[in-house]
């Protein structure tokens, strides 16, 4: 299952930085981000312009979002199956981009939205660990 990257915009991920899953997650995508398609921007950080990407800050910590260098934002799970397009992992993509899967997908990030902190206390440290991210001893 290959996908051609080739023409595909960059894609800029907005992300909770003081969550320990989500900053697993971006160390993952940003060790697969050899083309160069992905951008991360931590929106508890100076760089996070709500204004700019016209997405507020407790709209970006309720859901993720994502902005094409286009100018076009997406959020939900969408965010994902575009990532990880853009992170050569084809598999993942497919599963994040099924319609018939949309509704469960939503369902399940606004929850762990929602639930973020407590799941990572819990999770957080070790899916640090496993990618080696920030913290992993």
């Amino acid at each position: 299952m290959f996908l051609n990257t080739a023409n595909l915009p960059k894609l800029t991920l907005f992300f909770d930085g003081k969550c320990p899953l989500c900053q697993a997650e971006i160390v993952f995508l940003s060790r697969r981000n050899q083309a160069g398609l992905l951008g991360f921007v931590d929106i508890n950080s100076d760089l996070y312009d709500e204004r700019a990407v016209g997405v507020s800050c407790s709209q970006a910590l309720a859901e993720m979002y994502g902005q094409f260098d286009h100018g076009l934002v997406i959020k939900g799970h969408a965010v994902f199956g575009e990532a990880y397009r853009r992170a050569g992992l084809p598999r993942l993509a497919w599963i994040m981009s099924r319609k018939t899967l949309a509704p469960l997908l939503a369902l399940g990030y606004r929850f762990f939205a929602k639930h973020r902190h407590r799941i990572s206390k819990l999770l957080g440290p070790t899916a640090l660990w496993l990618v080696g991210g920030k913290g992993s001893k």
